[in-house]
């Protein structure tokens, strides 16, 4: 028997193996089935109430999960199977530094635990500790060389730094191997540098029937199809491609907008009053908007300045709602209006606390996480100091963007319905703080950016208060791990050619249908 299953009969032991069999399959209501005879007869069992967290988990209860992990590893301290297992629970709230240290004692424990070496490298890179990523995934490759999301990532990371031939050598080399490692031809694609030729789509189409691909790697070698067809011209198919990929991502997970549009105006509807201390927070630049819309080029920018540290997209302020929501005992945002000012004065010290750590070299860090354009008026209250940049980029243009990039997590990118409703809570929001709060929410426009690159540069760092330097207009010559999509794009010079909707032409109609925007073609039909 496995020993984690000791002290449970075998009727129940039977129940736990089946319990965690269907939350391998994503199935929370057919494991609680199986899972929930035994919390009854053994509440105490610590495989039990590991199982129970993972379920907990899954059903949105973060809380409760963490809770029952913790009982579960009280009793079994040493056992480097459940601090992993804590650490993923902790990493779904944001808590990557709590994260980090279960998974370095998981690997102290059992210095052979490939998984906790990968989990280990892969929160040390959402943490920007980029250097101790690549070396604790190195050794998760070098414990079982086979490891595909190990080698994968490990690649990702060589990308991150701009060594584009030792990354695309990786990424061939896994592929060579394995054909169906879907994260291996995304990690192709997203060398956006790099062409895929119609060797590449013809592999990709034989991969996506191999047996041995998941739906995450058909998802992933679906966005990878579709940005090597759009490299070779092939536009419809290209489109074609990108309509199975996000219908077999929305079979897993799926959106609401008008639930989505519910909680912002909620949220926007709060009055925050502001906490004591109108400086606090004078050293954060955030840097907020849609995915895709130009936020990376406008942190390369001014991480460009000798003032600036640019740092990643931080999850401090998500951290900081749940711990605060915890704390008050209930969700976010329904405890917005409770808050007084001292209660935001507490929430703004914390968060600089939290963020000590990009201060130690300059005096002023980015906060690049995009979502955060939710949370503005929060922001505002905790600390009135900080400055918020609102990158802004053309509606289609956008959310076509969104809708070609593989995003996990983002589920209202699969339809252009969703990607409209998003895009809409998003303009009001913006556009509301930015007209009630123009000293301190700025938005930047990509096109005008692009169209006078100069005057724009200089009106961004006036707005952050910093002078004026030409390093900012020299960013792409700026040396810096950058870990989101636009990592190589902004190491080159600005274009003018990065349009991508007039290429599609008719074949975007419902996109713009859904933007309430003209249609293409649409005056020719009429006449």
């Amino acid at each position: 028997m496995n020993p984690l299953l000791q002290g449970l009969d075998p009727v129940a032991a039977n129940r736990v193996i089946a319990a965690e069999q269907a939350l391998a399959m994503n199935r929370p209501d057919h494991a609680a089935g199986r899972l929930g005879p035994v919390l009854a007869s053994h509440p105490d069992h610590p495989e039990v109430l590991r199982l129970h967290a993972s379920l907990l988990s899954l059903r949105g209860d973060h809380r409760s999960a963490l809770r029952e992990m913790q009982r579960a590893l009280e009793q079994r301290p040493q056992e480097a199977f459940y601090h992993n297992a804590f650490a993923l629970l902790l990493a779904e709230v944001g808590e990557l530094d709590r994260a980090i240290e279960f998974l370095l004692r998981a690997c102290e424990l059992q210095p052979h635990f490939v998984l906790a070496w990968y989990n280990l490298g892969l929160f040390l890179t959402r943490s920007a500790r980029f250097d101790e990523a690549r070396d604790a995934l190195r050794h998760a490759v070098a414990l079982a060389p086979d490891y595909t999301a190990a080698r994968a990532q490990l690649a990702d990371l060589l990308r991150m730094d701009n060594f584009r031939e030792e990354a695309t050598a990786e990424y061939r080399r896994l592929l060579a191997e394995q054909p169906w490692a879907g994260m291996a031809w995304w990690g192709l694609a997203e060398i956006k540098t790099l062409r895929l030729g119609t060797a590449d789509s013809d592999a990709i189409r034989r991969a996506l029937t191999h047996p041995r691909a998941t739906d995450g790697d058909r998802i992933a070698m679906g966005f990878a199809l579709a940005k090597a067809l759009d490299d070779q011209g092939r536009y419809a198919e290209s489109m074609q491609a990108l309509a199975a990929a996000n219908d077999i991502a929305r079979r897993h997970r799926t959106w609401s907008a008008a639930a989505f549009a519910a909680t912002v105006e909620s949220i926007n509807a709060a009055t925050c009053t502001a906490g004591a201390g109108q400086d606090l927070g004078s050293e954060v630049i955030f840097i907020v908007g849609m995915p895709r819309s130009g936020s990376t080029l406008i942190e390369q920018i001014l991480a460009s300045h000798s003032n600036v540290e640019g740092t990643a997209e931080l999850t401090d302020l998500p951290v900081l709602i749940g711990e605060e929501s915890a704390r008050r005992r209930k969700p976010y945002p329904k405890w917005l209006p409770e808050m007084g000012a001292e209660d935001w004065l507490r929430l703004g010290r914390r968060y600089l606390e939290r963020t000590a750590r990009w201060r130690s070299r300059r005096p002023i860090f980015t906060d690049k996480l995009p979502n955060n354009w939710m949370h503005i008026g929060m922001i505002r209250a905790m600390l009135p100091g900080a400055r918020i940049v609102i990158s802004r980029r053309d509606a289609l243009e956008t959310c076509f963007s969104c809708y070609r990039q593989y995003f996990p997590g983002n589920d209202y990118t699969r339809n252009f319905s969703d990607l409209a409703g998003y895009w809409r809570s998003f303009d009001a929001t913006a556009n509301h703080w930015a007209q009630q709060e123009p000293t301190r929410v700025y938005q930047h426009a990509y096109e005008e950016l692009v169209a006078d690159a100069e005057t724009n540069i200089r009106a961004l760092l006036v707005f952050c208060g910093l002078p004026f330097e030409a390093a900012c207009l020299r960013f792409n010559e700026t040396r810096r791990s950058i870990s989101t999509p636009s990592a190589m794009q902004v190491r080159e010079p600005l274009r003018a050619d990065t349009s991508r909707a007039p290429r599609y032409g008719e074949l975007l109609n419902p996109l713009r249908q859904a933007l309430f925007l003209p249609l293409i073609g649409e005056q020719h039909r009429l006449g």
